[in-house]
């Protein structure tokens, strides 16, 4: 397991959402505190706002994409091209490997539970919860990405 698998799998023991500890643990990367990168992200725990739509390890790999390629002008039609064609790339590699974008089908609910406040964290919730896998799952996805381009095959 690399380094930033095992910081984001630590963030979420420590009990932020799986957003918050796929996008925190490249914070450093891309040049923000661990603060506002756990804020930036904090909505999207919960497959955003635990409404248990897009999982939110995901939305965090999501978030790292317009980090990397997002358009920073409003008329650069490339750049925004580039980036939806990266997150539907990230998007179909995390589907193969977990079967699922949807928060909900991931946790196995048939319906959304309608409350946004949170499950305690205890044993019982770690094994009953595939979120820390999805995490490193995201983590990995995003370091292949890297490490991709960092050799130049993008």
């Amino acid at each position: 397991m690399t380094s930033r698998v095992e910081k984001a799998r630590e963030l979420f023991k420590q009990g932020f959402n799986c957003s918050q500890s796929v996008v925190a643990a490249f914070a450093d990367k891309y040049g923000y505190t661990p603060e506002q990168a756990l804020r930036m992200s904090a909505a999207f725990g919960g497959g955003i706002g635990r409404m248990r739509m897009t999982c939110g390890a995901a939305c965090g790999l999501f978030m790292l994409a317009g980090l990397e390629k997002g358009a920073v002008e409003g008329a650069d039609s490339q750049s925004k091209a580039d980036t939806y064609a990266l997150v539907q790339e990230l998007a179909a590699e995390f589907k193969q490997r977990n079967g699922s974008l949807i928060c909900a089908e991931l946790l196995g609910l048939s319906k959304p539970e309608g409350s946004p406040v949170p499950e305690k964290r205890t044993p019982a919730y770690y094994a009953k919860r595939p979120c820390i896998d999805m995490v490193a799952e995201a983590v990995t996805i995003w370091e292949a990405y890297l490490e991709r381009k960092a050799k130049g095959e993008l």
